[in-house]
């Protein structure tokens, strides 16, 4: 009995795609009533440039989703290394006026024109290389110990303490706190024991509670200002995002006008392509503002089911995968997309301060979307190649069948 192969679309997981496909929308619908109202002047360009960003990560999506588990493992050291060349880039290539109004180094551009981020695409290369170290190291040492588990995080350190000297240099704090998350999913799914994790985990919660308390003391920010070195920008975000009101007509002024903007969105929102107020970069890293108050809680509800739906369908690729190194790669993905909803919509309501992280698929803006679209990309692959397998295995039993029959 011969079996009849499968047309590629059919190996598409849709149901990865369908909250993908939301989100976006929301995104562009999103993009536009904040551009129309803040710079109408701009709207055809802006949506114009989201539109090819789109496309661009779509196709690029679509590569990576034939990639072989073997090819992509061939690669991943040469995306790594070719993301490190990336991110050399804003320390020679960038805008002093961009520097001066954001307090850091993190993107490409020549003259007036912005090009793009190169830490966006250093994540996936990051979750990527961490993904390989990983399945590698597990298939060495069967049986770990406290020692192994020493090794396993010390090259874990190691590739990625090249990624936070540049970070440090880009002086992108925001930025590092992702790869911090994407790290810390891969140590807990790689299995290193919790003698060691418990102690990490508390030890930073320690240095983060005594970093607060010597900030909030008299004298405090002058402290880190003038004896630790701290960039008086983000010393203006700690003092925004610790007392907001207090600097409402300063510094705290975006994240103000955005809880108010939320706020007065209430349940249900004041409907379609309203903003009464104004909120600073709103098209961008306030993305969500826009959405709450069109929109209200109802809105900020779905948007959040819709996160949660992606990252459900995600898990259950993962979980019908039986490839190793796919499962590394989906739990860095979701450890980055997680984050990344925490931290936009935490600044948004004021329980996080503001760092300048997008919305994933919402936000405008070319890099982090083409990234998103890029690590959607690598789960579908995960879904594409699990069909693949099946097919052959398949094949395999109806051959061996074939073979039983004319032998008898």
């Amino acid at each position: 009995m011969a079996t009849k192969k499968k047309p590629i679309d059919s190996r598409v997981d849709y149901s990865l795609i369908l909250p993908v496909f939301f989100l976006i929308l929301i995104g562009l619908y999103s993009i536009y009533t904040a551009t129309s109202h803040d710079y109408a002047s701009k709207t055809a360009v802006v949506m114009g440039q989201q539109m090819i960003w789109l496309i661009i990560g779509i196709g690029l999506s679509l590569i990576v989703m034939l990639f072989s588990t073997e090819l992509l493992w061939k690669m991943t050291p040469y995306f790594y290394g070719f993301g490190l060349a990336l991110m050399v880039l804003p320390l020679i290539f960038y805008s002093p006026e961009l520097v001066a109004s954001t307090g850091a180094k993190n993107w490409v551009s020549i003259g007036s024109v912005t090009l793009f981020q190169p830490s966006e695409f250093m994540k996936i290369s990051y979750i990527l290389i961490l993904a390989r170290l990983a399945v590698s190291f597990k298939q060495k040492y069967h049986d770990r110990d406290l020692r192994e588990d020493g090794k396993l995080l010390l090259r874990f350190a190691l590739l990625t303490l090249p990624v936070m000297i540049l970070l440090a240099l880009q002086r992108d704090l925001g930025t590092a706190m992702v790869f911090m998350a994407i790290l810390a999913g891969m140590v807990l799914i790689a299995g290193v024991s919790w003698q060691i994790i418990l102690p990490v985990v508390g030890g930073v919660i320690l240095i983060i509670g005594l970093f607060l308390l010597a900030f909030l003391l008299p004298g405090g920010k002058e402290f880190f200002y003038n004896h630790l070195g701290m960039d008086t920008y983000q010393i203006n975000r700690l003092s925004a995002w610790l007392s907001p009101f207090d600097y409402a007509g300063t510094i705290a002024y975006q994240q103000t006008q955005g809880m108010i903007s939320i706020g007065s969105g209430g349940l249900f929102g004041k409907g379609f392509n309203v903003v009464d107020l104004p909120v600073p970069v709103r098209e961008s890293d306030m993305i969500f503002t826009v959405i709450a108050e069109n929109f209200g809680f109802i809105g900020g509800s779905i948007v959040l089911v819709l996160y949660l739906l992606l990252i459900y369908r995600m898990l259950r690729v993962t979980f019908a995968s039986n490839n190793l190194f796919y499962t590394y790669i989906s739990t860095g993905f979701i450890m980055m997309i997680l984050f990344h909803i925490f931290e936009n919509i935490g600044a948004a309501i004021g329980i996080l301060p503001l760092t300048g992280i997008p919305l994933p698929f919402i936000s405008q803006g070319g890099s982090s979307l083409i990234s998103n679209l890029i690590g959607v990309g690598l789960v579908l692959s995960m879904s594409y190649q699990n069909s693949v397998n099946q097919e052959r295995a398949r094949d395999q039993h109806f051959a061996q069948q074939r073979k039983k029959g004319l032998e008898n």
